[in-house]
């Protein structure tokens, strides 16, 4: 069934007049002038085809027709209130979903997120390791992306751009290749792969050296599985907390952004 379109702003401003019984008042309230609610109300009994208000010695009075769908309007405009209070309650949830890659989750978000739980005990986190799922289809809150920058979303970059060559003690010259680090031109190419988890393993294992950014592999150049072959380069492409925009602005949203970029 086709809606009838609604003149909301005016109903708003009907109500507010009504209440007041006075323009200047209801103009104060909304914070126009009361020409403004003249120029509403006009419009309204237009559309209508009726008039609202009769002028008085003592002032603004209703007229019948006024009165008799005065109380729907409140009713519904109490309505809307509550739809846009159960649209907002995400806001208030204590559930998260965040898309992270799995070794990035591994070295250095859950860490982060258990000291996020300690401090908010009542939350939980479903993670899914597409960091490119989509955030409708995915029902997603956050997402972490090896990127050069968060585009058309609301970010707040979590590391410097920085990347290292790395290799296992006594591992082959031969080169891990990648898609975000591919191997240099002409370089001898000994495994290629589809993402920075595989590549990890593989250095790891001692198949051969790889770009990798710096953050997934802290922990193995301090225990010794793996060497940094020459200094580390800073670069474009880091690690971004990202979001469109409404899920960026959700407070149980802003709450774990906050924490996650706190220096």
């Amino acid at each position: 069934m086709k809606r009838t379109h609604l003149p909301l702003n005016a109903l708003r401003v009907f109500d507010a007049a009504a209440r007041h019984l006075s323009f200047t008042r209801a103009a104060d309230e909304l914070a126009v002038t009361p020409a403004a609610v003249g120029q509403q109300i006009r419009a309204l009994e237009d559309v209508l085809g009726v008039v609202l208000f009769r002028r008085t010695s003592k002032g603004l009075e209703l007229t019948d027709e006024a009165e008799a769908g005065l109380d729907s309007l409140r009713d519904g405009f109490l309505k809307f209130e509550e739809s846009v209070q159960a649209m907002q309650a995400g806001q208030s949830s204590s559930n998260y979903a965040i898309a992270c890659p799995r070794e990035f989750f591994a070295q250095w978000l859950a860490p982060r997120l258990a000291a996020f739980r300690k401090a908010n005990p009542e939350i939980t986190v479903q993670l899914t390791a597409d960091e490119n799922a989509d955030f409708t289809e995915a029902n997603l809150d956050l997402a972490i992306r090896l990127v050069e920058g968060p585009g058309e979303l609301e970010g707040s970059q979590l590391v410097n751009g920085c990347k290292v060559m790395v290799a296992a003690p006594g591992a082959p010259d031969a080169w891990i290749s990648w898609p975000t680090y591919e191997a240099p031109e002409g370089a001898e190419v000994a495994l290629q792969v589809g993402n920075a988890g595989q590549v990890l393993s593989s250095a790891i294992a001692g198949i051969g050296r790889a770009w990798l950014p710096l953050p997934l592999v802290e922990e193995a150049l301090a225990d010794g599985r793996l060497e940094a072959l020459q200094e580390q380069e800073d670069c474009r492409r880091a690690y971004w907390l990202v979001a469109p925009r409404p899920q960026w602005r959700q407070k149980k949203v802003k709450a774990l952004v906050d924490f996650l970029t706190a220096r």
